[in-house]
């Protein structure tokens, strides 16, 4: 990934936190075939982590993974910027986004290590589940582990960028606020809440 320096995420923390808030990734195999899917980052393992994850048993993305190279790619929020926001002209139309992407090793996962990792998406997402034996009862938890397989990844490399106009003049920046605040489709407001939530880009 291209990124300038001033469009680096270089803090490991900062980059695990961005995994773990925006954790639907694109799971890229070498042979090109792609899969969306959540995934999961436990960092115990290692300083860079762990990514865990699972597949349907139906999709033949899987047979491809074990002992691999992989590359997932977490995009953030992201919006268009017209050029009409900004402070001085001449200026041309942007797109303002973040994103981090994951080198790793990929491992398959036995039926044990899959439903753990099954849990470790709940617990994340909606960890009451787990004690809800009604929604989730154990046998039901097993029969299904079975149309899946798990898998993890072991980061190799991480890279995050951040494109939030930070490199802007103040001006531009807080016309980029303006306009963003008064557009209401959700690219836009979630990018705005991102930018306020790291403090870049906000003159």
């Amino acid at each position: 990934m291209y990124i300038p320096k001033n469009m680096l995420m270089c803090d490991v923390a900062e980059q695990h936190d961005f995994i773990a808030q925006f954790g639907f990734a694109l799971l890229v195999s070498e042979d090109l075939q792609m899969t969306h899917i959540p995934l999961i980052l436990l960092k115990e393992e290692g300083e860079l982590g762990t990514l865990y994850g699972h597949v349907a048993k139906a999709n033949p993305h899987w047979k491809v993974l074990d002992k691999s190279a992989i590359k997932a790619v977490f995009n953030g929020p992201h919006s268009y910027i017209s050029p009409s926001w900004y402070g001085a002209a001449p200026a041309v139309p942007t797109w303002n986004y973040a994103a981090v992407h994951v080198t790793g090793q990929a491992t398959l996962l036995n039926e044990e290590q899959t439903l753990a990792a099954v849990h470790a998406v709940v617990k994340q997402y909606e960890p009451a589940l787990l004690d809800n034996e009604n929604l989730m009862p154990a046998d039901y938890q097993h029969k299904l582990a079975k149309a899946i397989v798990g898998f993890k990844i072991e980061i190799e490399q991480i890279e995050g960028k951040q494109k939030l106009g930070q490199h802007k003049s103040v001006a531009d920046q807080q016309g980029t606020v303006a306009g963003l605040s008064r557009n209401k489709h959700p690219d836009a407001v979630a990018l705005l809440a991102y930018m306020q939530q790291v403090g870049l880009g906000i003159g």
